[in-house]
């Protein structure tokens, strides 16, 4: 029997979670196959289905057959259309889904000596920061085929050699798993090596060549070449660059054959830049991290598994260098950038000195910051002025607690929709704004209803083809269309305010007309309820000001509502007339232009005429340079990225206290 969905995955079924989708495959006596258009794969292979590339929204295809094919086919099924699975199972932390991305866009490698400076090279940009110290160099000879032709009678000897080499490695990595000092994100990256080294296209191809006279060692090298090159082609960054994992499995592997033991990290010294051509996630994973101020290598980009444990550790790194390489071998110093990919050999003394610099800098302001991490901001009269986090997941809620957000001044609830292949219940909608409402009390939570247009279709709603979806039928005014959508989100809405300070925005509102209709649908999901005998309160209703219409009817608008937040993203785009995804008028998009800063000034003065809280939850809400303009315009409430909270707290008390100065 069989069956298809639509992969819901976070990002596919990559490394983790092909692992652990293998696992649960293998639970079940059934021969299974995940079948992708006209190609068919074991679902018992996770280096066979990696290599299926499969991706978040494609269909597939679960076929088994077998005495429990019905109970594995819905279990699969059910893990396929799990948009977390793979990253919440054992504990596992997500580090690698889009989360663990660099925050700096990578560069492309140049693979030659091209300077911009005396010693400079230039690589990818891997994971951020800047570092500088003595150079290691970790470069461990080369395993290279023994090329010897197996007699008839040595080939049972060869194989149990195998087998055994085989064994070995993954004794190894159970043996690093149980250890107790090993981070979770890098227990992931280990757990997932081990399931290459485990994995029957792997240890099925290497037996074929031996049982064909070729000798072991030559025969894992061809084995892990062939599947390397197989992930090497692939149109996925992050699946290609599971082939250095393949490799660095195979060099285990090859090292148990020969009986020896591979170059370790061990004797790295304190502060030293680790530099190799290629480094295996398995070297890097059981390093004293610690003691590495910062990584640069030939191979690897930033999606490998070096990447992702360097950026999870905070270690600045540089990747695919190529050959030029090694010509850091026999250097003393290096210092390397890894917000855009430069790497300085031998540094001159103002280099050593730029590089020294920021890095005292970088120290210096992050441990400052944390001082701010429980402070509640006020202007110099007294006024608070909320410092909030802007969250499109539950998932982000510790970050945003771990910064000492002062609530969510905006969660975007279309990812809810966006992750399901159906709908998402009212049931799991209440539940989902309940557990936020919970977690910040007694602070505001101020949930974005369902902004979603023909730019992000989502399951169960059918967009038109629209020349510009972006001035199209999206936010409230899709929401007002489907009432069959919008009702059980309010309702939810209203169910969760039981349990905390909900407040519920409005997107894409450009008349008055928009927000009486929503607060009709309001009053008749409370009668709904009440009449259900179920649980529910009411809320402060606002809009999200990002049309150029709701700028000029704002003394208007401010009569009819609770709060303005202002989404400066948006509204910048529409002022300026400029598409904010398009590179080519990317100048014009511009926050501090005269016509956008009017545009904020223009809404915050209708809203403090009326009395309403005033918020902006957009880009520039984080920005030190803008904070003391807007907070002069009267906005109380800014909402962020988690990561900018404690600066924006900074910039906030710093112009209390000048007020407090002044008043003196």
């Amino acid at each position: 029997m069989e069956r298809s969905t639509i992969v819901r995955v976070h990002d596919g079924l990559h490394a983790r979670p092909a692992t652990r989708f293998v696992k649960l495959a293998k639970s079940f006596e059934s021969d299974i196959e995940l079948i992708k258009a006209d190609k068919s794969v074991s679902a018992k292979s996770s280096v066979k289905l990696m290599l299926l590339g499969v991706k978040e929204n494609e269909e597939i295809t679960v076929r088994a057959t077998g005495a429990d094919a019905i109970e594995a086919i819905e279990a699969l099924i059910g893990y396929l259309e799990n948009p977390r699975s793979g990253t919440e199972e054992e504990g596992a932390s997500s580090v690698e889904t889009k989360s663990a991305e660099p925050t700096s866009k990578p560069q492309t490698a140049l693979y030659s000596n091209e300077t911009k400076a005396a010693g400079n090279m230039r690589g990818v940009a891997a994971s951020e920061g800047v570092a500088i110290g003595p150079a290691f160099g970790f470069f461990p000879a080369e395993i290279k085929h023994e090329n010897r032709l197996l007699g008839a009678g040595e080939i049972s000897s060869e194989i149990a050699r195998l087998k055994q080499a085989f064994a070995m490695v993954q004794q190894r990595m159970d043996k690093s798993l149980a250890t107790n000092n090993l981070a979770e994100s890098d227990r992931g990256i280990i757990a997932a090596l081990k399931d290459i080294a485990c994995d029957d296209e792997l240890t099925g191809s290497a037996r074929e060549l031996v049982h064909g006279g070729i000798d072991a060692v030559s025969a894992v090298i061809g084995a892990t070449s062939r599947i390397a090159a197989d992930f090497a082609s692939m149109d996925d960054p992050y699946l290609v660059a599971r082939a250095d994992d393949v490799n660095a499995v195979g060099r285990q592997i090859c090292l148990a054959l020969l009986g020896q033991d591979d170059a370790n990290l061990d004797a790295v010294p304190a502060g030293a830049i680790l530099i190799a051509e290629d480094i295996g996630a398995w070297d890097l994973a059981r390093a004293p991290l610690r003691r590495i101020a910062g990584v640069i290598c030939g191979h690897g980009g930033a999606t490998s598994h070096v990447a992702i444990i360097a950026r999870a550790h905070g270690i600045p790194a540089v990747l695919g260098l190529g050959r030029s390489v090694h010509a850091l071998q026999n250097i003393k110093t290096v210092a390397l950038d890894g917000n855009n990919g430069d790497v300085f050999a031998d540094p001159d003394q103002a280099t050593a000195d730029r590089f020294h610099e920021q890095i005292g800098k970088a120290k210096t302001e992050k441990q400052a910051l944390r001082a701010y991490k429980d402070i509640i901001p006020k202007r110099a009269d007294g006024t608070i002025i909320e410092i909030a986090a802007n969250l499109g997941s539950l998932e982000e809620i510790e970050a945003a607690q771990e910064a000492g957000a002062m609530g969510v001044g905006l969660f975007r609830t279309e990812l809810l929709f966006m992750r399901h292949i159906h709908l998402p219940s009212e049931d799991l909608q209440a539940e989902t704004y309940a557990t936020l409402a919970k977690a910040f009390a007694p602070y505001p939570v101020i949930v974005r209803t369902l902004d979603i247009g023909g730019d992000k279709p989502i399951s169960g709603i059918d967009f038109p083809d629209e020349e510009n979806p972006f001035l199209g039928w999206r936010g409230i005014r899709m929401c007002l269309d489907r009432p069959d959508v919008f009702k059980p989100q309010l309702r939810a809405l209203l169910r969760a305010a039981v349990h905390g300070n909900i407040k519920v925005m409005l997107p894409m509102v450009s008349g008055l007309d928009e927000v009486r209709a929503t607060r009709a649908l309001i009053e008749e999901c409370a009668k709904e309820l009440e009449a259900e005998n179920k649980a529910y309160a009411t809320f402060d209703l606002g809009v999200m000001v990002e049309t150029p219409a709701a700028v000029m009817i704002a003394p208007m608008l401010a009569k009819e509502v609770a709060f303005f937040s202002i989404g400066t993203n948006d509204l910048t785009q529409y002022i300026m007339a400029a598409d904010r995804l398009n590179p080519t008028v990317a100048k014009l998009n511009d926050v501090t232009h005269p016509a956008v800063m009017a545009a904020i000034e223009l809404t915050a003065k209708a809203g403090v005429e009326a009395g309403i809280m005033v918020g902006m939850c957009g880009e520039a809400a984080g920005r030190p340079d803008l904070i003391p303009a807007f907070v002069g315009m009267g906005l109380t409430e800014l909402s962020m990225s988690p990561s900018s909270i404690q600066r924006a707290k900074k910039c906030v008390l710093a112009l209390g206290q000048v007020g407090d100065q002044e008043g003196k």
